[in-house]
Order: structure tokens, then C-alpha cells, then sequence
């Protein structure tokens, strides 16, 4: 069943969010108690009369339906060995690897399975009102008012020596922990039986005959997203197996991924949905108990007879008692070409068990083809600007050729149309679309325009949107830092940023963050008043008629020569006035060089605050004041001090303030729409295979598609142990049906007390002091955001929440950003509207040299704000994922390709030559970004990770291409150079750095976001180098090594013969640094990385021809199970309700479709699928 389009009921029960996306109670508790009481003795089990409710009216249900359970429970008992099909899928591939080892143990087909979502969170703490408490050995768990809190044993994953994969099928990683295959079969029948304490059901602790028993559940994640027109969507089947006192982290998984329902029903069984299978299964053991199992009873060899690989490993003993990994978390997988995976985790911290479905993913996307996981951030950005106080339907906004009869034609039903001539969306009636001539009138605050001839009118409000055909918006907002309003623009189009290949501290999350949190609000200031008021009054009373060229000037739809001040000249107007173009004159382009920043700030407040009612006497409104006998700086309209945005762009590194710096009087941060955040399936396919896009997307002859694979997100809030800090964080754990972990259990007295404390309680925002007064008023057990738990007597640095997905808590938002899109593309009401990638720019974490704990830090500190690098370069980053120090590292290190080495199950050269086909056949440019520092002095943080996205949506799609940035010298190439050191020349290789971005790049594009651009982003920042050369050379030498090193282990496990051959060029230049004798510049080399080379090369084809292979063998397989359950007996019935016959016709035809020559032909600017996993 795919779950993409889920509605009502049904997504309820999927993930237990509405269609407003809000997190809601399943059922009431008693229906609730009523279900697991019917599961529960439908299994077999004694089930008490409920604490609370009508206890003779549940005992006569009960005792009516006893027949009915006893038989059920019988046929269950004669079933004994008949598994659910997706059971029967793992059971048989267990068996068949198993076998030689003569262990094969049985998957339990007694378990308790977790059918709809909410279930398992109401097994997770005691049946009774009194209780609001359960612990074992592996869990604290709490009720609380507003959900619940699970405190693992664990506080935190770890990576080091975690990974063990079973002597069986696929090649196993260097970066992985081989484990014999009779080991892997001894652990996985010690993990199907846990014990009576840590299978105890927390729901039934208290009654008198409590459950011991496992419980599980089904997921189907996503693995690649729908080409709408072209293919649905393909998930996996994952099936969670878990002991009974460890039922919390099924709530946590089905609250990312969402429950699939019963696997017993057949409307349930991935092999009969042959639309949207990808024909690969999971399955994932909890089994924290197995921590305690000693190596010599699993099957693993004495010191003496073990290999040397075993002995380095530690997969031997040496004393009897010597434990399994020493006793501490790690996981195990067996999987083989089939695409079938069992994992065993000995550790129940929640992060494994998301962390193993991305990997289950993974494997899916390799074996399935033409499909990615990324571990990705992104968002789709939507341009806005301050409009003052006017809009007028300018070209610069709204285009040409958008009428209203157009888009209420497109619009269809989904809108109301109104009789004064504008019409309201359906589902959200604070939309509205205007005719083409609408205009907007803060100041009468009103929006007109005509119909028939007759001047009509709409009162604008806040919280409406007012929509133009062309698809731009318009909204009245106030301002953050004072009473006044503003009319805001937003563009019907945005640019999808995509920040792929993120190491920890890169910025994954930054990118899809509102800016707004991050503007300061101060004063406007101006210089010496009488002498700058001259100066404005000269620039607003200048004639502008011949600032165009004449080959622009007769494009204009309205005269140039229209006044700054005048009505039919907007905010918006001014400021690109005033902002070097190339259509300006030579003489207008030196004029708007002697203006200087500061007076254009004030040209803009004069014309943000001017009222026509003024009749041109702007100067009496606008003053400041006299400080010691001297006219002071801060500018005033009427006495009131005017605030200006400012932005902060790291530290001072002298005095360790912030840097902060104007923002330009028409700048508001983009309107943001998440689309990722860790886990992301995707799929490139040719552009013309997606209907309807603009010509912004020409330039990419295949496109991205990406989709979230998790409907919350695991997130980590440190800054909420600030109060009031992040507003976020307190919203969501102040509301309702929360997931919580690693915060500390508050009680009654505690609370109060924390409440009672006036420099503590009153910091926080409204959300978190309301939950935190109701927790007092309804006692038990709660959480503080500010106060996470205590582990090994300190505070953890890791509190957790399940978020649920912004897009998804804020359906308004992305209903009004289709809407826009929609019109700005014309496309009608039903029409796919579809959001491809536009720009990919990772994350890079950098550090100055440091010392930690005695130990010195090297430093890795060589990247200016933005980078472009070639396909060679960008992937010698990308195999490596070099990470400075951060939060969760101590220096610099590889986290292994594309960020993911850990969760790769199979070589990472899949991943990699999968990524590097499809950067080379979108022809997407392969920018990065810096977080934490700029050279070893200036401390960014993660302020250029927030301010990406924001240069990125105000850039056309022809300024962001990397040809054109260089032919106009906005990027310069960096190149090797010699360094004179005691030792003799050494050669720095900087050039690994590809190009960085210019002086010209600020001017022009920090532009539009600064005032002053080039001091928030300066020669320093802009060459890091001369912050201090033996730094820089240092860092570039730490990054070159950690590359070397990374590549290295390709060649020492042999995954190098799985490298397609420009990855294993890139992996010897980065070993070696030569391929064949010839360096990374040699243009023969270089010419092999272009697209056109790339699809006429005998390799990309056999990706094609692999592609299609694999699609004939799973539509075959598909058929077979649909014929199958066609002919079983007494399943006429069901076959006609579940419309076998119609998905068996459909099967047959896709067969004849993907074993065509046309097929084949139609996979070109795919990626085709890496042939090495069938290997």
C-alpha cells in the first residue's frame, strides 16, 4: 500500500496526524483499552476487567465473544509454521543462508504486531491512571500530560566498532566488521528469545497475569519518489521484531515512517502490491540482551586459530568469559543480491533503529536502480521582499501575459468566485486571486482593480494572502520590532536548494530554517544630519528618464522617469533603481556608485514611510535627536526611532562580538517549504519526462526529484536549554502527543518550583510556560524543555523529540506555495505540480587549529562562504566527507562517502558511482558552503548555512550556472602553489579546493541581501589565506591526507574493481595522485567527466541494460505471485475485492513495456542501476 496520499482515517492510523497535519489521540483511551484487549485475548492471553469505564458492560463483550477468541486462538495454534508473507519472504532467505551452519532459527509467528499506529505507545506504560511510570533494564519510561518520555539506557549512539556484517552474499566494506556466518546464526536465535524481564509488556505489568511476549510491526518507507505521468512511487517492506519491554521503539519507528498495517491481511502484502514494491524486504531484531552473550558460545575462534583479520577485529577469544564486542552496543546484518536484509541491534537507543531503516533504504534504492537515499537537507526557497507601502503588478514581478480569466480557468473548483471579481481558494479562505490590475494600498489598506469598468475593492488583512495570476503573493505584515506595517511580497516560482553529502555541523537543517530568528532589529543611522539630509533630497528629486539604455528603455511598462517618491513607484522599484544593472547607463551606473550605503538606507526608510497625504514635504518628517549639544545619528520618523534588520555574520574575532550588518530596506527572508532532512529518496529522470516546468530549468538536461522519507523528524534542540532561545523546540514539546527522550522526569514539587523561579520561568516563550503551569495543575510525572536528563552524572548533550515534519504541520503553507507555483506555470488544479532540484550545495564544517583535552586539533579551516568544484574535486570531497570539528566530532576525519559510510550495506562505490552518474547527467553544479569557521579567525557558526538559500532563490537559474559565474569573474579557480619551509619547497594542493567565490560574487549577489555586502563578507573571508598562509597550507595538507587515507581502503578491500571508471580515476587521484600516469588537469582525463562522454561510454549503458533487467525480473516475479494467489482455494472472493485480475493484466503489460527496445531507450538520462550489487 503506498501511503503518499493518505487522507482522514487512514493517515490517522498510518502515522496519527490529521489532514492539518496536527498530531492527534488515536481513539478514546477506553476503545483503545478495548483493542488491545480483544489482541491480547485473541492471542491467548487473560485480560483483567479495565480499571476505569463500565466494567460489566467490557466483561459482557467479553465473555460474548469467548467463543469467538478461543476458536480464533485454536485455528492460530493448527496455523503453528504458517507465517505472514512478508515473514515467509525472510523465513525462506534465513533459510537458505542459514542452512550450512546448521542453525535456522524461526521468526516468532506468535508476536504481538502493532496494526495501527498509537498502539504501540499505549503498550509502552502501565494499564492503570495511578501508574505513570515502567522501568527495566533498558528503559525509563514516563506519562506524560502531553505524551510520553522514554529514557534508554544508552543516551546516544556510537559508531566505533558497531558494524558487523555476517561472511555471506555481497562483498563486506573495509570500514565493516566481518563476522563469521555460524556467529551471525547463534545471535540471531539468542535475539528470538529474549527474556521473562525484558519481554514483559509494560501495559500489563500491573495485572495480576502479565504478557511476556515480543511484539512487531510492518513499515513500507519510500525508496524512490513518483514521476508523476511516469512512475508511482516504490517502497520496501520492513518488518521490526522487538522484546515486549522494548515496545516504546516501535512507537518511535511508526512515528517516522508510519504503521503498514496488519501483514496478516492480504490488502497489506507487499507482493501483491506490484505498483509500488520494489521487491526488496527488511527485517530488524531488537536484542539488547545479546550484549551479554560470550564470544565462545557464539561460534567464534580461539586467539590461536583465529586470522589475522579476526585477531584485529576482535572477532576471537582469549578467556571463556570474554563477551561479544565487549559487551557493548553494536549491530549485525546478513543481506545477499536478493535484496532481502536482516539486521540484529544490540542496543535499543532509538537513533539504531531509524539509522537501520535509512540503511534498509539504502539497499532498496541500489538494488532497485535509477534511485538514491540521501543523507540530505533542503528546501524549496520563495524570493519575498518588502513592498512598503504599494504594490503595483510590475513586469520585474508579475511577467507578461497572466490573466484572471486564465487562472480561474486553471483553477477549476477549487476556488469560489466572488461577484465584485476576484475569487477565494476552498480549502484555505484567507487565499484570494486578484485580477491582473490589482494593486495594493497599505496606507488605505486596500487591494483594487476593474471589472467591467467599475473600480472594485477588498480590505487586505493580516493572515490573508492576496494572489496575483501570475502567482505572486502578496500579505500585510507587521513588524517585528515595532507597531508598524508592511505589504510583503513573494514569487509564485522558488529554487529548490538541496544540500546533499552534509557532514555533522554542516548545516543539513540550517538550510530549511525561516532567517527571521536570526535578524537583529536597531536603529538606522545616518552621518552628519544636514549634510546627508541634502544628499537624500538630491538623489530623490533627481530625473531617472534616461537612467536605461535604449535598447531596455523602450522595454519598460512604465517610465523610468516616475519620482522615488511618487505612488506608481514601489519600495521594491527604488531599491533596483539604485542597485547596479547592467540596462543602466554608464552615467546612471556612476551616480549609483557615489551613494553612499548608508543614505541608500535612509533613501529607502524615507520612501518605505512616505504618505502621499505628505504632498512631497518628506524632510519635516524625519529628524534626530540632539545627544550632548550635538545632533545625534539615529534617524527618526516623528519622533519615533525607525528600527533597521540586521543580520549577524559570525563573530568579531578580535573582541568576540557579533558582526552584524544592514539588511537592504526590501529584504525579507524567503518563504521556506522543507523538503528534507536526513533521510531522502530520489530519482533523475530527462527533463521532458516532467510536464510543465519553466525555462529555468533548460539548463538541466535531467532533473532531481527528492522526497522526505520520515513524517517526524528526530531532532536534537540544543539550544532549548536556553529559555526562550529556541522558539521552535518549546512550541513543539509544549504540545500535544509528544515523543520525548533524554529529558529529565520533573515531579510535582519540582515543576512548581521551576515555575515559581522568575528569572528562569518568565525567559520562556508562552507555549512552554503553559505547558509547564498545566503540568503543575495536573501533577505526575513531566518534562521541562530546558532541563534534559542526567546520564553518568552530567547533563546529556543529547535531548531529543520526534518534530513532526514542518511541511506536514504547516499544510497552509505548501498548499499556498503550489498554488502560487501552479499559476506561475499554468497549470490547472489537477495537474502534477512537481518541485525538481535546482541547485546542489553541500555542507562543509571547517575548524581553526585548536587543542582538546591536551590533544592538538589540526586545522581545517580553507574554505571561503561558498565553493564551486568540478566533478573530479567535488567528488574527492565527496568520497572523503571531510568534517572539521563540531558538536558531535573532536577534529577533522572522514564520516565516509557522501556522509553515510556507516550505514552503507553493501560497498560505498554503489552509492558513489550512483551520485556521480547523476551529477554528471543533471549537469547540476557542485557547490558547497562553510559552517563554523572562515580561515582561523572568523567564527561563522551556522550564519552562512542560513543565508545560503536566501542568495540562492534571488539568483536566476543563468547567474547560478558555474560557467557563466566564472566568465564573469565570480568565481576564481584556486591553484597549486610552493611554500618555502625549512624542510625545502613544499607544494600546497589548493587547487583540491576547485573555485571560490569573488569580491564581484558579494557585490552582486550578497547584494541583494546587505546593504553593505562587501563588508559582511570580506577580503579576509574571501581568501582565507591571508588570515595566516601556514594555517591555510596546514589545512589543505590535513584535508589532502584525510582524502588519501579514505581512498586507500577502496584498494585494501578490493571495492576499487566495483568503481565505474571516473570513480576509479577520482580514487586513484586521491591515493595516488595520478591515474595511469596522468594528473586530475590533463584534458583528455577532464573530457571523460562531461555528459556527453559519459552517455556514449559502454559502462553508463550496461547501468542501462541492468536497469532494465532488473525491472523484467521483478515484473516477472510480480506476476508469479499475483497467479499464485489467483489459483489458491477458496480465494475467488478475495481476489475480485482485492482486484487481482485487474494488477495481473496490468503486470503483464508493464512486462511487454520494460522488455522493449523503447524502454531501454526511454532510460537514457537516467542512472540507470550500479550492476555491482548483483555481483
Amino acid at each position: 500500500m503506498a501511503n503518499t496520499n493518505l487522507h482522514g482515517d487512514a493517515l490517522l492510523r498510518h502515522c496519527g496526524l490529521n489532514d492539518e497535519g496536527k498530531a492527534v489521540e488515536q481513539m478514546d483511551p477506553h476503545d483503545f483499552h478495548r483493542l488491545i484487549a480483544v489482541k491480547l485475548v485473541s492471542n491467548g492471553y487473560e485480560v483483567p476487567p479495565p480499571i476505569n469505564g463500565n466494567q460489566e458492560a467490557e466483561v459482557q463483550v467479553m465473555d460474548l465473544a469467548s467463543d469467538l477468541f478461543r476458536r480464533y486462538a485454536e485455528q492460530s495454534r493448527l496455523l503453528t509454521g504458517h507465517l505472514k508473507p512478508i515473514d515467509k519472504r525472510v523465513q525462506e532467505f534465513l533459510n537458505d543462508a542459514l542452512g550450512p551452519t546448521g542453525v535456522t532459527p524461526g521468526l516468532p509467528n506468535d508476536s504481538i504486531n502493532m496494526d495501527r499506529y498509537g498502539m504501540a505507545r499505549k503498550l509502552s506504560l502501565p494499564d492503570d491512571p495511578n501508574v505513570a511510570e515502567f522501568h527495566n533494564s533498558e528503559n525509563d519510561s514516563y506519562k506524560l500530560c502531553n505524551g510520553v518520555l522514554h529514557n534508554p539506557y544508552n543516551d546516544r549512539r556510537t559508531t566505533k566498532g558497531v558494524f558487523h556484517v555476517a561472511d555471506y552474499g555481497l562483498p563486506i566494506p573495509a570500514d565493516k566488521i566481518r563476522v563469521p556466518l555460524v556467529t551471525y546464526a547463534k545471535l540471531l536465535e539468542a535475539a528470538l528469545e529474549p527474556p521473562d524481564d525484558l519481554n514483559l509488556l509494560p501495559y500489563t505489568s500491573k495485572w495480576s497475569k502479565p504478557v511476556h511476549s515480543m511484539v512487531s510491526l510492518m513499515l513500507r518507507p519510500l525508496v524512490t519518489p513518483e514521476v508523476p505521468g511516469m512512475s508511482p512511487e516504490k517502497r520496501l517492506e520492513v518488518r521490526f521484531f522487538v522484546p515486549g519491554g522494548c515496545v516504546s521503539n516501535l512507537d518511535f519507528v511508526e512515528s517516522i515512517f508510519g504503521n503498514a498495517g496488519d501483514p496478516s491481511l492480504p490488502e497489506n502484502d507487499a507482493g501483491l502490491d506490484t505498483l509500488h514494491w520494489t521487491g526488496t524486504t527488511g527485517c530488524v531484531i531488537l536484542a539488547p540482551h545479546i550484549r551479554k552473550l560470550k564470544k565462545k558460545d557464539v561460534g567464534l575462534p580461539h586467539i590461536s586459530e583465529a586470522t589475522e583479520e579476526q585477531k584485529a577485529t576482535g572477532m576471537c577469544w582469549e578467556k571463556g568469559d570474554d563477551l561479544y564486542n565487549n559487551g557493548t552496543p553494536f549491530k549485525i546484518t546478513l543481506r545477499d543480491k536478493r535484496g532481502i536484509m536482516v539486521t540484529i541491534l544490540a542496543d535499543n537507543y532509538f537513533g539504531y533503529c531509524k539509522k537501520e531503516v535509512k540503511t534498509q533504504i539504502g539497499l532498496a534504492a541500489n538494488i532497485f536502480g535509477n534511485a538514491e537515499e540521501e543523507h540530505a537537507g533542503g528546501a524549496i526557497a520563495f524570493k519575498s521582499y518588502s513592498l512598503g507601502t504599494n504594490f503595483y503588478p510590475e513586469r520585474d514581478y508579475v511577467g507578461v501575459n497572466h490573466t484572471y480569466a486564465e487562472a480561474i480557468k486553471l483553477l477549476g473548483d477549487s476556488v469560489t468566485v466572488q461577484p465584485e471579481g476576484y475569487a477565494t481558494d476552498k480549502k484555505y479562505k484567507t487565499i484570494h486571486i486578484l485580477p491582473e490590475d490589482m494593486q495594493v494600498d497599505l496606507n488605505a489598506q486596500a487591494a483594487t482593480w476593474t471589472k467591467n469598468g467599475q473600480k472594485q475593492s477588498l480590505r487586505i488583512l493580516p493572515g490573508h494572502e492576496y494572489v496575483h495570476p501570475s502567482g505572486y503573493k502578496v500579505r500585510l505584515e507587521k513588524h517585528a520590532a515595532s507597531t508598524a506595517y508592511k505589504l510583503v511580497g513573494t514569487a509564485g516560482e522558488g529554487v529548490f536548494c538541496h544540500k546533499p553529502s552534509t557532514v555533522s555541523g554542516g548545516g543539513k537543517s540550517e538550510i530549511s530554517k525561516s532567517l527571521n530568528d536570526a535578524v537583529i532589529y536597531g536603529a538606522i543611522y545616518i552621518g552628519e544630519f544636514e549634510d546627508d539630509m541634502k544628499c537624500v533630497k538630491e538623489i530623490l528629486e533627481r530625473d531617472y528618464s534616461g537612467c536605461f539604455k535604449p535598447e531596455y528603455a523602450k522595454l519598460q511598462a512604465r517610465s523610468p522617469g516616475r519620482k522615488i517618491l511618487s505612488t506608481e513607484r514601489s519600495l521594491g522599484s527604488v531599491v533596483k533603481l539604485l542597485t547596479p544593472k547592467s540596462e543602466y547607463t554608464d552615467e546612471h551606473l556612476a551616480f549609483i556608485d557615489t551613494i553612499p550605503s548608508h543614505l541608500r538606507s535612509v533613501v529607502f526608510a524615507i520612501k518605505r514611510f512616505y504618505k502621499p497625504e505628505w504632498n512631497g514635504d518628506w524632510a519635516s518628517h524625519f529628524s534626530v535627536d540632539t545627544v550632548n549639544g550635538a545632533p545625534g545619528h539615529e534617524l527618526k520618523l516623528d519622533g519615533r526611532k525607525l528600527a533597521g534588520s540586521y543580520l549577524r555574520v559570525g563573530h568579531d574575532h578580535v573582541n568576540g562580538g557579533w558582526r552584524t550588518y544592514k539588511l537592504r530596506q526590501d529584504f525579507i527572508s524567503a518563504s521556506k517549504v522543507q523538503m528534507e532532512d536526513d533521510i531522502s529518496a530520489s530519482v533523475v529522470v530527462p527533463r521532458e519526462q516532467i510536464k510543465g516546468l519553466p525555462d529555468e530549468y533548460s539548463c538541466y538536461p535531467s532533473l532531481k526529484i527528492i522526497q522526505n522519507c520520515e513524517w517526524r523528524l528526530f531532532q536534537r534542540p540544543d539550544d532549548a536549554i536556553y529559555p526562550g532561545f529556541d522558539t521552535a523546540a518549546e512550541a513543539d514539546l509544549g504540545g500535544e502527543c509528544v515523543f520525548v527522550s533524554n529529558f529529565k522526569p520533573i515531579y510535582e514539587e519540582e515543576m512548581k518550583d521551576l515555575a515559581e523561579r522568575v528569572d528562569f520561568f518568565e525567559i520562556f516563550t508562552d507555549p512552554m510556560k503553559k505547558h509547564m503551569l498545566r503540568c503543575i495543575k495536573e501533577g505526575g510525572v513531566q518534562m521541562c524543555s530546558a532541563k534534559p536528563r542526567i546520564w553518568h552524572g552530567q547533563q546529556t548533550k543529547n535531548p531529543r523529540y520526534l518534530q513532526v515534519r514542518p511541511d506536514v504541520a504547516r499544510p497552509r503553507d505548501k498548499h499556498l506555495a503550489q498554488l502560487g507555483t501552479r499559476l506561475a506555470r499554468k497549470l490547472s488544479a489537477t495537474d502534477p505540480c512537481v518541485f525538481p532540484v535546482a541547485g546542489v550545495i553541500s555542507g562543509r564544517r571547517n575548524n581553526p587549529p585548536d587543542v582538546l583535552d591536551g590533544v592538538k586539533i589540526q586545522p581545517l579551516c580553507v574554505f571561503n562562504p561558498i565553493h564551486y568544484q568540478e566533478t573530479p574535486e567535488l567528488f574527492i570531497d565527496y568520497v572523503c566527507s571531510v568534517t572539521g570539528k563540531s558538536p558531535s566530532t573532536t577534529g577533522a576525519g572522514s564520516e565516509g562517502a557522501l556522509t553515510k559510510g556507516p550505514f552503507n550495506a553493501i560497498n560505498a562505490t554503489a552509492d558513489l558511482n550512483n551520485c556521480l552518474v547523476s551529477m554528471i547527467i543533471t549537469g547540476y553544479g557542485g557547490f558547497s558552503s562553510a559552517a563554523g569557521y572562515i580561515g582561523p579567525n572568523y567564527k561563522v557558526d551556522h550564519d552562512l548555512s542560513l543565508l545560503i538559500p536566501e542568495v540562492w532563490c534571488r539568483m536566476t537559474a543563468a547567474e547560478r550556472d558555474p560557467a557563466t559565474l566564472i566568465k564573469n569573474g565570480e568565481l576564481e579557480k584556486l591553484e597549486d602553489f610552493e611554500m618555502d619551509t625549512p624542510e625545502g619547497k613544499r607544494t600546497v594542493l589548493a587547487s583540491r579546493l576547485g573555485y571560490r567565490i569573488t569580491d564581484k560574487f558579494v557585490s552582486h549577489f550578497f547584494g541583494r541581501v546587505f546593504d553593505n555586502p562587501a563588508a559582511a563578507i570580506n577580503e579576509d573571508m574571501l581568501k582565507p589565506e591571508v588570515q595566516g598562509l601556514e594555517v591555510f597550507a596546514d589545512g589543505v595538507d590535513n584535508l589532502v591526507e584525510a582524502e588519501r587515507k579514505s581512498a586507500l581502503n577502496y584498494f585494501k578491500d578490493g571495492t576499487i574493481d566495483y568503481a565505474c571508471p571516473l570513480l576509479k580515476m577520482v580514487l586513484h587521484f586521491m591515493a595516488y595522485g595520478n591515474y595511469e600516469g596522468k594528473s586530475i588537469h590533463d584534458p583528455e582525463i577532464r573530457s571523460q567527466f562531461t555528459r556527453e562522454a559519459v552517455l556514449k561510454s559502454d559502462w553508463y549503458k550496461e547501468r542501462l541494460v541492468t536497469k532494465q533487467k532488473r525491472d523484467v525480473a521483478l515484473c516477472m516475479r510480480n506476476i508469479k505471485d499475483l497467479e499464485d494467489f489467483m489459483s489458491r482455494p477458496g480465494y475467488v472472493a478475495e481476489a475480485q475485492r482485492l482486484g487481482i485480475h485487474e494488477k495481473l493484466s496490468q503486470a503483464q503489460r508493464h512486462l511487454v513495456r520494460v522488455s522493449s527496445d523503447s524502454y531501454l531507450a526511454e532510460l537514457e538520462g537516467t542512472i540507470g542501476a550500479d550492476p555491482i550489487t548483483f555481483e
